[in-house]
């Protein structure tokens, strides 16, 4: 991996430091050497003070580009903008209609609302959810009812777990090792672990926004914004990331000519498509908040 690859940054200035809005029209926004471009057109019947050009866009110190009329977005640009917290919207023209594509995912509140009163009951509901997906991962209820008791039991538990699994693919596992501000320079199982957890994490994500539940009303994680994404990503990590990861881990072993982050994210692509792992997920999810009228 090189230093600064488009999606890796990690540099991110808060809202509150930002200077708000860009409007844009009748361009292309796209991405060159890592760099958010916009290049505009020529445009006779075109009122905006912008000339023809093109632009580098800093969008780090914006917090959302409003997109006119005549635009095209490239993938990469979304990428980039999603990577940085920057929001995109597709405006009419002089910003008097909002054409961005609907949220997916059901025409009812009904699992948000079941689960944001789960989530709110504290001491009770709340607690038995966490249980529940403890339950789906160890393969039994804890006794324990604080959370953290339980998050102490599965902790162990995951050491083991790694250990098991690092065996099996016969990878030297010397311990879960992250840093932050220097991820590269985790060995190959760590980075691989790293890497399979953004994919299943992306997966959580997409399930999660199906079925319409809340991102940020999680069970066991608490203070990130995708505490739930991060609730389910973890009832998939013995059975979906972990094998992906090692798997990955020893071809490059095998292979250090591959690129880690590459096989990591097909590999762990392949899991997820051929285990049916976003279909998996909703069903737990539903299964974390069942319709007691149903009954």
């Amino acid at each position: 991996m090189l230093k600064g690859r488009l999606g890796l940054e990690t540099a991110r200035v808060p809202h509150a430091d930002r200077h708000g809005l860009l409007w844009l029209s009748r361009g292309a926004l796209t991405v060159r050497d890592g760099t958010l471009r916009f290049l505009r057109k020529a445009d006779a019947d075109d009122q905006s003070p912008l000339e023809a050009g093109e632009y580098g866009i800093p969008f780090q110190s914006l917090s959302m580009i409003l997109l006119g009329p005549g635009s095209t977005v490239s993938h990469d640009a979304l990428r980039l903008l999603a990577r940085h917290g920057t929001a995109l919207i597709a405006v009419g023209e002089d910003g008097v209609r909002c054409y961005t594509a609907p949220q997916i995912g059901p025409d009812t509140s009904e699992v948000a609302r079941r689960q944001m009163r789960a989530w709110s009951d504290a001491d009770g509901e709340r607690i038995e959810v966490a249980r529940r997906m403890y339950a789906l991962r160890l393969g039994e209820v804890l006794p324990k009812r604080n959370l953290d008791a339980l998050r102490g039991i599965e902790g162990a538990r995951m050491k083991r777990t790694y250990r098991l699994v690092a065996e099996r693919f016969g990878i030297d596992w010397l311990g879960r090792r992250y840093d932050r501000s220097n991820p590269l320079a985790a060995d190959l199982p760590n980075q691989a672990i790293n890497h399979a957890s953004v994919a299943v994490t992306s997966a959580a994500a997409i399930a999660v926004t199906a079925i319409g539940a809340i991102p940020q009303l999680g069970f066991i994680h608490e203070h990130s914004g995708e505490a739930f994404v991060l609730d389910v990503a973890d009832l998939f990590r013995d059975t979906i990331l972990l094998p992906a990861a090692f798997k990955s881990a020893r071809a490059v072993s095998n292979n250090p000519t591959l690129n880690i982050e590459r096989v990591t994210r097909r590999t762990t692509g392949d899991m997820l498509r051929s285990e049916r792992v976003i279909p998996k997920m909703i069903e737990r999810i539903k299964g974390l908040f069942p319709d007691d009228s149903a009954a």
